[in-house]
């Protein structure tokens, strides 16, 4: 378990070192391929300056060629997506789970797509205020497909999960096209709609698809008006949804059958 545990957060941290490299390179318009350099001065980054969390602290923080500061989400986004991807190891705590079973696999695999997934669209677009469909959509159809399989094999009717998961992805595009047609467009962006279609691929129910909506704006409300309290924010001023939404994706994710058993 301890060798799993190690190997699964190197294998996050990684992760979340090319997400962060997605991220700077996306919202610039530059190619995702190619070797890692200061966003700052260009210089290429040895082998020594990429390894994830542990350059940053050895550069102090800072390149080592122009000194500018490295910013702390690349440390802070390769740890957060390290510990997420040691995660699936809890489903050995159920019993009839095998290591590197089928089941195990298509776990591991669904639960890493839709973190790498959340945690792009949180950075993303709590930076540039955009939801990059290059990365959203993908992620939706992977895990669509992933989960397909996943139902296959567990010997469920194909056609019945395939209407619901669809039904699901539909119920959450069309709640957020709903308000951007009432607001027209100056309530939410178009790209809450494609977070929409994620939250309805992940959770596959409306029960819980409504408690991750309603926690996303409950959150989203009460942070807004701390910022308006203390004069950081306007009531007019803009507000990136995604980040609040991610937030109630995963509280939902993790604790949303316990809050609905708790509150019915």
């Amino acid at each position: 378990m301890a060798v799993l545990i190690i190997t699964f957060f190197v294998i996050g941290l990684s992760f979340g070192s090319f997400l962060n490299c997605l991220v700077y390179r996306l919202a610039n318009k530059k190619t995702i391929l190619g070797r890692s350099y200061c966003p700052h001065c260009k210089h290429q980054l040895s082998w020594q300056e990429n390894i994830p969390v542990f350059s940053f602290i050895f550069l102090k923080g800072r390149c080592r060629h122009c000194h500018k500061k490295i910013s702390w989400q690349y440390p802070i986004g390769e740890l957060i997506m390290g510990i997420l991807f040691i995660l699936p190891l809890r489903e050995f705590l159920s019993p009839g789970v095998f290591l590197f079973s089928p089941f195990f696999i298509l776990n591991v695999l669904t639960e890493w797509t839709l973190y790498f997934g959340l945690i792009f669209i949180f950075i993303f677009d709590l930076k540039y205020m955009l939801v990059s469909d290059k990365v959203v959509i993908p992620v939706i159809v992977l895990i669509f497909v992933l989960k397909l399989i996943t139902f296959s094999l567990n010997h469920q009717e194909f056609l019945p999960q395939f209407f619901h998961l669809s039904l699901a992805i539909l119920l959450g595009v069309l709640f957020f096209a709903l308000q951007y047609l009432i607001t027209r467009g100056k309530g939410i962006g178009l790209g809450d709609l494609r977070i929409g279609a994620l939250a309805g691929v992940i959770f596959g129910q409306w029960q819980m698809l409504c408690l991750a909506i309603i926690l996303s704006y409950l959150i989203g409300s009460l942070v807004c008006l701390g910022l308006i309290a203390v004069k950081q924010k306007k009531f007019k001023s803009y507000v990136p949804l995604g980040p609040f939404l991610v937030v109630g994706i995963f509280i939902t994710y993790f604790f949303g059958e316990m809050i609905i058993n708790w509150y019915f």
